[in-house]
């Protein structure tokens, strides 16, 4: 039977086959996510050199401009100063200064297509000819072996739209293409045909000048046109660089990246973020390329390779794309892979020629980061089979009876698991080295949502585990990404009142005849729209004078809150009831203890060399140095208790 659904029955439309066949192989899979992988490294690779080649290449008018013994000494540290400002400037967000963006580009354009309209005017005026696909067809079989070796620099007119599709974020699919066919891609083409109308009529150059854009510009326009390019290329980085934060946010959800910090710079939008980590990574890696290099013409190969890469590998997955989220015919998806992966496989080999010349750089950092994210979604899916293998179950929580087993003392504890349902291996472990624990339990699971904002209403879902002696209840707590997690107080008080809430409102379900088999293991979660009112007082430790006693100053340290639930007078509470908020009452008044779980990776005996290696070094290396996660900052540390455990994978 499960041949026959690999291998199709009669009639069987191409996509079940093609997903039967990638679901059946593994190593399909792997393959898939390799090739995947490649793609969003070139892309990070992309981000650092986008930046150094649009800067460099920017600031490199200044050698028509200013004298040749001066601009060799002020070129560099121009557009270093430029791409530290620009780095520097990540944290406040696109729509804070992206109000400076559309008057430069549109100024940028407009520039450019009139200095191109005017070359092709004075200069050739049937230039207009060369949109024709014939001439690149007779310029490759006059060319040959130099025409194609040539693609590499003939990549670079293209190179930056793809940013453009990777800012998504800010913009919709619809407007930047409707922007890229009007406006962008009419100014690009008469920029091209005035410097080729340029060009076509000043074939001596002086040998020490580089045939660039600013050959073409006329003497008197220089200046200001350098400004504008300067400017130019510093909101063509930005597209790069927030695409490049974007991939690496969604590459961290999917667990093949390390914990960094995201940070959300819109409340509206999103897709725009801010990674620090990422930003000034990238500051350094374009320094260090621009520095090392102090040429475009090595940076532009290598910006055309990782270019030409990530085009590739984007037509290659579009393919499966057109079959397996399209429905559309197989011969289709074939029929665009020839026609598109052709051309680019050219300009790939093209690219690849000039290793030697640059072009290693990106291969060089996209195997740094290939490594590292290969290592990191390896050792997380060791850990998560390890947590789901040694996921402890309810039935052996029943087990252990009502007391389970241990001595239960006082207070609230609070274990942060990302567990949504069972019980995790953290706690058989305490409990298994340490028979002692609260009276009252809650399993925590913090969760932020791609929203900027949670109501209220919607944020607690609370859930018991097991009967309601055990007093075990699970909690998941959801937060939006432009929510403000509050300090330990003010959300220990939301969480008791939340689960003082759960504790009524299912003893009225059961009071009406709405009665659960509570002996049987379930997950099942209420959310709560509005928790108890929690009324507190300060009383002494040891006193149950009246609450309006005189405090001395002197004796603050044994102080402490008192809770008492405000129960409306029109709820029907029974004794039981009661009884149970009581005691969270009561663990609420002796303290709360945060219990974090603290996992060690280690191979197991008997494991391949390159698996130690992989896990106990670089594993663990990229562990400890990368972000938690958020909540743990907001934990007060006098009342932390990290649980180590060792994962023997």
């Amino acid at each position: 039977m499960e041949e026959e659904k690999v291998t199709g029955r009669h009639g069987e439309r191409p996509v079940s086959r093609v997903r039967a066949v990638l679901e059946k192989y593994r190593v399909l899979q792997r393959l898939l996510l390799l090739f995947a992988l490649l793609g969003t490294c070139m892309v990070i690779g992309d981000g650092v050199l986008t930046p150094a080649v649009s800067v460099f290449s920017a600031v490199s008018g200044l050698e028509l401009s200013m004298e040749k013994e001066q601009h060799k000494y002020i070129e560099l540290p121009v557009a270093c100063a430029i791409l530290v400002c620009l780095f520097a400037l990540q944290h406040y967000g696109t729509h804070k200064v992206g109000f400076l963006f559309a008057p430069i580009v549109c100024i940028w354009l407009l520039c450019i297509s009139a200095i191109g309209l005017y070359n092709i005017i004075h200069w050739d005026h049937h230039v207009y000819r060369a949109l024709s696909p014939y001439y690149m067809y007779q310029f490759l079989k006059k060319t040959q072996t130099g025409g194609w070796m040539s693609l590499g620099g003939i990549l670079l007119c293209v190179t930056g739209s793809e940013a453009m599709y990777a800012d998504l974020g800010h913009f919709s699919q619809l407007s930047i293409q409707i922007a890229f066919i009007s406006v962008v891609y009419p100014a690009l083409v008469l920029a091209y045909m005035g410097q080729a109308a340029f060009i076509s009529q000043h074939h001596n150059f002086e040998s020490s000048y580089h045939i660039g854009f600013y050959v073409s510009v006329p003497e008197s326009l220089r200046w200001p046109v350098l400004v504008i390019a300067i400017l130019a290329a510093v909101v063509g980085s930005q597209a790069i660089i927030t695409g490049t934060f974007s991939i690496i946010k969604q590459c961290s959800s999917l667990n093949c990246f390390p914990g960094v910090k995201i940070v959300h710079t819109s409340s509206t939008v999103h897709g725009q973020i801010y990674i620090p980590e990422i930003n000034w990574m990238l500051m350094v890696l374009c320094l260090a390329v621009t520095i090392g290099f102090r040429d475009t013409k090595h940076l532009a190969n290598a910006q055309g390779l990782a270019v030409i890469t990530v085009m590739l590998v984007t037509t290659c997955l579009m393919s499966l794309v057109i079959v397996l989220c399209w429905n559309k015919s197989i011969f289709l998806a074939i029929g665009f892979l020839l026609f598109f992966g052709t051309i680019e496989v050219l300009y790939f080999s093209a690219s690849l020629v000039k290793f030697h010349e640059g072009a290693w750089v990106p291969v060089t950092l996209s195997f740094i980061f290939m490594v590292v994210m290969c290592v990191w979604h390896y050792g997380t899916i060791k850990k998560y089979e390890f947590d789901v293998q040694n996921k402890v179950s309810v039935n052996w929580l029943l087990n252990l009876g009502p007391s389970l087993g241990i001595v239960r003392v006082r207070g609230i504890g609070l274990i942060h698991t990302e567990l949504m349902s069972g019980i995790p291996a953290i706690f058989s472990h305490f409990v298994t080295n340490l028979p002692a624990f609260h009276q009252v339990l809650v399993f925590l699971c913090v969760k932020s949502v791609p929203v900027p904002h949670v109501h209220p209403e919607e944020r607690f879902l609370v859930g018991r585990i097991g009967p309601k002696e055990y007093r075990l209840y699970r909690v998941i707590v959801r937060y939006g990404y432009r929510d403000v997690q509050k300090d330990d107080l003010e959300f220990e008080k939301e969480l008791v009142s939340n689960i003082a809430e759960f504790i009524r409102s299912t003893g009225e379900c059961e009071k009406n005849g709405f009665v659960e088999d509570t002996d049987k293991p379930s997950d099942k979660l209420s959310p709560i729209s509005t928790g108890i009112p929690l009324w507190e007082e300060d009383g002494d430790l040891n006193a149950s004078a009246s609450p309006h006693k005189e405090i001395d100053p002197q004796n603050i340290a044994p102080k402490r809150k008192k809770a008492r639930f405000v129960i409306p007078k029109s709820a029907q509470v029974d004794s039981e009831v009661r009884r149970e908020l009581q005691e969270l009452m009561d663990a609420r008044e002796a303290g709360m203890s945060f219990i974090l779980g603290h996992s060690y990776m280690k191979a197991k005996s008997g494991s391949s060399f390159i698996k130690r290696i992989v896990v106990n070094f670089f594993y663990e290396f990229l562990r400890k140095n990368s972000r938690g996660p958020s909540y743990a900052a907001n934990i007060p540390h006098a009342s932390t208790l990290e649980v180590g455990m060792v994962y023997q994978v």
